[in-house]
């Protein structure tokens, strides 16, 4: 899907700029094309099918599916949801987005904004490969109770004072499109919320791809089994903290997991840096700046990380 972007990369970096193929350099420039390229277009493409499909459901609609429910259901619907949609943190943000904007609680969207990008079938299944069953069950399962967890502290705390960017006031009218709006006018709403998200966001993304493209093509591959070996007290809060940081997909996270596993890493300790890989991310974080206040990001970042390094301790402890 993304070959030509990845040829393009490798045309400016390698041809135009002429940085060569096995160079640091060339590694975190490559990396940084690449991906700034693929996450504004599966933003964009993401941004604009959601708000095409919004422009058929009445904010009104959602609301009531989920108020219907108990406040616990709709954290495991939201849960669900998430895993049904496997996209990276980023491209699950727009639908995040959509969720806080038609009113649906803060915590149940949060909980879909963590199960997302953490649980999909391509971990589980590469994990499955390497580890077999029980371990890509217990991950499953991880994520999913981290991912519950988390939305229900947040919901509690009561922290919708602390978006940005949303007029409460406008979050009926704007979605109560109606079924029987012409498609042109669809399409153009779509076209219209989608470049304006864009422009909110476009800097954000350049700053955590480019911190994530530095450590791509700057810090060592073994840095992770150097510091992280079995036995170490801290290894599954450092593989935490630095996993945060490195942006990435678990079709390529997976493959490093299981060549740790041969250099000495604790599987909790692996699992907790896949965890933070795939759940929270540098990128992430700078796009979710632009609608939330730091206090709201430091306490979503806080919470899911706490849930992580609980995962691989716990991890560590029962596959001893």
């Amino acid at each position: 899907m993304f070959k030509p972007v990845q040829l393009f990369a490798d045309w400016l970096t390698y041809g135009v700029f002429g940085l060569g193929r096995e160079t640091l350099a060339g590694g975190a420039v490559n990396f940084f094309v690449f991906d700034t390229i693929k996450i504004l277009a599966m933003l964009a493409a993401i941004i604009y099918a959601v708000a095409v499909m919004r422009t058929f459901l009445p904010a009104s609609k959602v609301r009531d599916i989920i108020l219907k429910k108990s406040r616990f259901a709709g954290h495991l619907w939201a849960a669900a949801l998430g895993i049904a949609t496997p996209f990276c943190t980023c491209s699950a943000i727009p639908l995040f987005l959509g969720f806080v904007q038609t009113g649906i609680p803060l915590g149940i969207t949060f909980t879909f904004l963590v199960a997302s990008p953490m649980i999909n079938e391509i971990a589980l299944v590469m994990l499955f490969g390497l580890f077999g069953f029980k371990i890509a069950a217990l991950y499953a399962a991880s994520g999913f109770t981290i991912a519950v967890a988390a939305g229900l502290i947040i919901g509690r705390l009561n922290l919708e004072h602390l978006l940005e960017g949303f007029d409460p006031s406008k979050r009926v009218q704007n979605h109560l499109l109606g079924e029987n709006m012409p498609w042109t006018e669809r399409f153009s709403y779509a076209r219209d919320y989608m470049l304006d998200i864009l422009k909110k966001v476009w800097p954000f993304v350049l700053i955590g791809v480019g911190v994530g493209a530095w450590i791509h093509g700057y810090v060592p591959q073994d840095l992770l089994a150097r510091y992280t070996g079995e036995g170490k007290w801290y290894a599954v809060p450092l593989a935490t903290l630095i996993g945060i940081p490195v942006y990435a997909g678990c079709s390529s996270v997976v493959p490093l997991i299981g060549a740790l596993s041969g250099k000495g890493v604790a599987l909790g300790t692996m699992l907790a840096f896949m965890m933070a890989v795939t759940g929270l991310s540098l990128p992430e974080f700078m796009i979710l700046r632009r609608v939330m206040k730091l206090k709201l990001l430091f306490i979503f970042f806080g919470i899911v990380g706490a849930g992580i390094m609980f995962t691989g301790f716990l991890f560590n402890f029962v596959m001893r």
